[in-house]
C-alpha cells in the first residue's frame, strides 16, 4: 500500500487540544507551513475536510473520519493510542503515531512523588493541614513515615517511562523488580526482570507495584481480585497508565478492607472521575485528575517530536518512529534501505543486475519480522519495485 504524503507547502496541520498552545509552539518555529488549533468537538469536526495532519488526543471520535477525505497523517498527543481505530486507520491509508517518550520524564516523576508521599504520609499531612490538626508523635511503629531504602518496588511494564521509574528509584536505594515482554533489553536499572507473563512473582515480592503498562488484552485488569489478594497488607499500588489495567471494584474492596496500605491513581475507568466515586472518600488513596503527564514542556515536546515528520518527511524510516503499528516501522524501514542500497552509484551496475534477487532476499527477511506481528491479520505484501 502506497503513502502519498503531501509535501510540506500544501500541507495543513490542525491542532486539536482543549488547553495546549501547540498552534503557538509551532509558529515560534517560523516553518512556513499552514496551521491552526481547535479546542471543540465541534470546531474539530467542521474544519476536518481541510485537514492533512491531524495532532490530537482526547477530543478524537471515530465520527471524525467520515470528514476526513485529506487526512493522512495523525499524531497522538499522548504515548497511548487506544482510543485510536488502527485497522481502520490503515484501510485508509492513515499512518498513525503516538508521541513516546514525550512526557517520560513528567509521568515517572509523578510515580515517583506518589511513592514518596506514600512513604513520608505527605498526603496525611496536607488532609491535617486542612484541618488545623497538628498530630503528635507515634507510637505504634507501623504506623509512622518511612525510608525507601532496601524497600522493593515492581514495575509492570519496563518501556521508557517504567525504566526513568526504575533510575529513580535505584537512586533512592530500592531494589527493583520488574516485567517487560522481551526480557533480552532494557534491564540496566533493574534488579531482576521478568517477562510479562510472571508479573504475579513481582506483585507477591513488591512493597510498591507501579503501572506503566500499555493497555491491551494482556494488561486489561492485570491488576485483579487475584493480584490484589497476591500484594502485601503493606503494599502501595500505584497506577499511571490506564484505569482499566485495574480491577477498580476489587481494588475499592481491598482498600476499604486494609487489603492493601493504599493506592495512587492517574487514570480511571471512568476518566474524568465522576464526583460520587466512592474513591474519593477512601483515606489511603491520593487521586490525581490524569495530570501524571502535565509538564511545561508538552507544547515544545509535541512540536519536536512533529518535526521528525515535517523535516524529514521524504525518508519514511526517518521520521515513523513511533508508528502504533510495529509493521508499518519495519515496512517503511525496508524499503527505504533498499532505497539506499540501490541509489549507491558505486553499486548500482551489480544491484540493477541483481535486482531481482537482491530484493527477493530482502523481501523474504523482513516479511519474516512483519509475520512476527501478524496476529492473524492479512499483511500486504511488501513491494520492492519502484526502490
Amino acid at each position: 500500500m502506497n503513502f502519498d504524503f503531501p509535501v510540506k507547502e500544501e500541507i495543513t496541520i490542525c491542532f486539536a487540544h482543549v488547553a495546549y498552545q501547540l498552534e503557538s509552539e509551532f509558529e515560534s518555529r517560523n516553518t512556513g507551513i499552514r496551521n491552526f488549533q481547535v479546542r471543540t468537538s465541534n470546531g474539530l469536526m467542521t474544519r476536518m475536510p481541510e485537514t492533512d495532519v491531524l495532532v490530537v488526543s482526547g477530543l478524537w471520535d471515530n465520527s471524525l473520519l467520515e470528514h476526513s477525505d485529506r487526512l493522512s497523517y495523525i499524531q497522538s498527543i499522548g504515548a497511548g493510542f487506544d482510543q485510536f481505530p488502527v485497522d481502520e486507520l490503515r484501510s485508509r491509508n492513515i499512518r498513525l503515531s503516538h508521541a513516546s517518550g514525550v512526557n517520560s520524564n513528567a509521568v515517572s516523576e509523578h510515580a515517583m512523588a506518589m511513592i514518596l508521599s506514600f512513604s513520608r504520609q505527605i498526603h496525611l499531612a496536607r488532609d491535617n493541614q486542612r484541618r488545623h490538626f497538628w498530630r503528635g508523635m507515634i507510637s505504634e511503629v507501623r504506623e509512622r513515615e518511612d525510608e525507601l531504602e532496601g524497600k522493593t518496588v515492581g514495575i509492570i511494564g519496563l518501556g521508557t517511562i517504567g525504566s526513568r521509574v526504575a533510575k529513580l528509584c535505584k537512586a533512592f536505594g530500592m531494589n527493583v523488580l520488574a516485567t517487560r515482554q522481551d526480557v533480552s533489553k532494557g534491564g540496566e536499572m533493574v534488579d531482576l526482570l521478568l517477562p510479562s507473563d510472571r508479573y504475579r512473582e513481582l506483585v507477591a515480592d513488591s512493597d510498591f507495584i507501579i503501572l506503566t503498562c500499555p493497555l491491551n488484552d494482556q494488561t486489561y485488569q492485570i491488576i485483579s481480585k487475584e493480584s490484589l489478594q497476591l500484594m502485601k497488607r503493606s503494599a502501595f499500588l500505584i497506577n499511571v497508565a490506564r484505569g482499566q489495567c485495574v480491577d477498580e471494584g476489587a481494588l475499592m474492596y481491598a482498600l476499604r478492607n486494609k487489603l492493601i496500605a493504599g493506592a495512587g491513581l492517574d487514570h480511571f475507568v471512568d476518566d474524568p472521575l465522576k464526583p460520587d466515586n466512592p474513591l474519593w472518600d477512601i483515606d489511603n488513596v491520593i487521586i490525581t485528575p490524569h495530570t501524571g503527564g502535565e509538564t511545561r514542556l508538552y507544547e515544545k515536546n509535541i512540536v519536536d517530536i512533529y518535526f521528525q515528520v515535517v523535516w524529514n518527511i521524504s525518508d519514511p524510516a526517518k521520521y515513523l518512529f513511533n508508528l502504533a503499528d510495529p509493521r508499518e516501522t519495519i515496512r517503511a524501514t525496508a524499503e527505504s534501505a533498499m532505497r539506499e542500497v540501490i541509489g549507491r552509484s558505486e553499486l548500482s551496475p551489480i544491484l540493477n543486475r541483481d535486482r531481482a534477487m537482491i530484493s527477493a532476499e530482502v523481501r523474504e527477511l523482513i516479511q519474516a519480522q512483519l509475520d512476527n506481528y501478524s496476529s492473524g491479520v492479512n499483511i500486504v505484501r511488501l513491494n520492492f519495485d519502484k526502490a
